[in-house]
């Protein structure tokens, strides 16, 4: 299992769903620096379960014990070690599933990779739970980022066909970026989705979307072309979190339909600095950074637990047989997932500075 990102500020990720904790360690942070813990929690909450309808009732209390790299609430340059308990697991209700495999999860390609070893336990390593250091690695990050004038924020831009207002790709604001109760920009369609949610959970059904992040006040420079660029950095990470099936930049797939004289981001000159008329790449040429947004939209595919019977395999008998799941469940994960993509984000770009 690769559990490690970053080469300057590393973040290593441990645990399983049900085991007795689960955590997170920092490294390359630099020392003195003091971190908002209230902010951090707040970033935790936002993606914390257990509080509406069209989220899993488990509930932990997502509370970090940070147990070394602070002394008198500073960073000290020791490695930050923040663990989450285990509190609220129901692990008889996946009893079944090591013979079983639920479609669209990794039971069965886990069980062939480990012959058969893997936690089946609420998904194990495998499981969305482990987002949860993710996005305490990520919450504390990002205040860094935001001492250099670097802000980050993500919003829904689709759930299943109801869609939301994209971010202004030119002139996107801090103000712009700041989390709503409800992660999207216009109210009436975070409505919408909350009742499409809704109705779908009590058909025993789950839905998708698209996630939309963005990264403002990054200076232009930071990545290289090929192998290590600013795209597949953010990439890499991205696709760490569970149910991320894609990914693209600026106007992405959308540029396949265009002209180049539609696609290219004319330069102009703004208060003495090289800027674009437009943002079509997303804030980014040949893998470096150009000093406008970085904007990109991830898809979230449908959670893959269902209460709807599906048909799966019976591993010992090698028979065909139907699979009826029991247990907590997300039916949309999407919102839970926005503050998880801001910190794959930060882990990126700080490791770029």
């Amino acid at each position: 299992m690769s559990n490690k990102i970053g080469n300057k500020v590393s973040v290593s990720i441990f645990g399983q769903s049900h085991s007795a904790a689960i955590g997170c360690v920092i490294e390359g942070l630099p020392a003195g620096f003091r971190p908002n813990i209230e902010r951090i929690q707040a970033d935790l909450d936002r993606r914390r379960g257990g509080k509406n309808r069209y989220s899993t009732q488990r509930k932990e209390s997502d509370i970090p014990e940070i147990i070394s790299g602070l002394v008198g609430g500073y960073t000290c340059g020791a490695p930050l070690c923040a663990i989450f308990p285990n509190a609220d697991t129901k692990s008889n209700d996946y009893a079944n599933l090591r013979d079983i495999p639920r479609p669209g999860h990794a039971d069965y390609t886990a069980y062939v990779k480990t012959k058969g070893y893997n936690d089946i336990r609420g998904g194990g390593e495998y499981s969305g739970r482990l987002t949860l250091p993710l996005t305490f690695a990520g919450a504390l990050i990002k205040q860094i980022l935001e001492e250099k004038g670097i802000y980050i924020g993500a919003h829904i831009a689709s759930i299943g066909l109801i869609s939301d207002s994209l971010y202004d790709p030119v002139y996107l604001t801090r103000q712009d970026l700041e989390p709503n109760p409800f992660p999207t920009i216009d109210s009436d369609s975070g409505i919408a989705m909350e009742e499409y949610m809704t109705a779908i959970a009590e058909d025993g059904d789950s839905a998708g979307g698209i996630i939309e992040c963005a990264a403002i006040g990054v200076p232009a420079g930071l990545g290289s072309p090929m192998f290590e660029g600013i795209e597949g950095e953010i990439a890499k990470i991205i696709f760490g979190i569970p149910a991320i099936k894609g990914i693209e930049f600026g106007a992405g797939f959308d540029v396949s339909r265009m002209k180049g004289s539609e696609n290219n981001d004319p330069f102009e000159y703004d208060n003495g600095k090289v800027v674009t008329s437009t943002n079509n790449a997303g804030g980014i040429l040949g893998g470096i950074t150009n000093g406008m947004p970085i904007i990109f939209r991830c898809a979230v595919k449908p959670t893959p637990s269902i209460a709807k019977e599906q048909n799966s395999v019976s591993l010992s008998g090698a028979v065909n047989v139907p699979l009826k799941i029991t247990g907590r469940h997300d039916p949309c994960i999407v919102p839970r997932a926005v503050p998880v993509v801001e910190a794959a984000c930060a882990i990126a770009i700080i490791n770029q500075l």
